[in-house]
């Protein structure tokens, strides 16, 4: 039960940060350059999975389906949003990427399977990976910081 609440706030909060305005204006931008580490075949294996079960719903490099991924449809639930970086997945660190995965959409949020038992650990982490790769360098920026915070005592 807690589970439940914690993922519908997650999602509540993240799409309620999302309303399109921009990320960060010019001349605004943090100067620091992070470095991305992710491992290139983790990344070429991510792709594979990204393709074979998330592609349907989240298209192609990620873009989403036509329309606004931010309104409800007839049955009360939110389309699959973009995973790149023109919506919220980089609003969340990789714990909370990778329980999405694992448990699905909370119920009443999406429609997004869970895919625990049906992907491995180590494909769910690929995926996480694929999606990252697809993040502009400002964006992937803004996520490490956060990452960082999650990690935290």
């Amino acid at each position: 039960m807690k589970w439940k609440i914690f993922a519908t706030l997650v999602v509540g909060l993240g799409l309620a940060g999302c309303d399109g305005t921009p990320l960060v204006q010019s001349g605004d931008a943090d100067e620091t350059v992070v470095e991305r580490k992710l491992d290139p075949t983790q990344v070429t294996r991510g792709k594979a999975v990204y393709e074979k079960v998330c592609l349907e719903c989240h298209g192609i490099g990620g873009k989403g389906q036509p329309g606004d991924w931010r309104i409800r449809d007839a049955d009360g639930h939110f389309p699959p949003p973009p995973l790149d970086d023109s919506a919220h997945a980089w609003h969340h660190p990789t714990a909370v990427l990778l329980d999405m995965i694992r448990e699905g959409s909370p119920q009443g949020q999406g429609k997004m399977p869970a895919w625990k038992g049906k992907l491995s650990e180590q494909e769910m982490l690929d995926g996480v990976a694929y999606i990252k790769s697809l993040w502009s360098d400002e964006v992937y920026a803004l996520w490490w910081k956060l990452e960082q915070k999650s990690l935290e005592p």
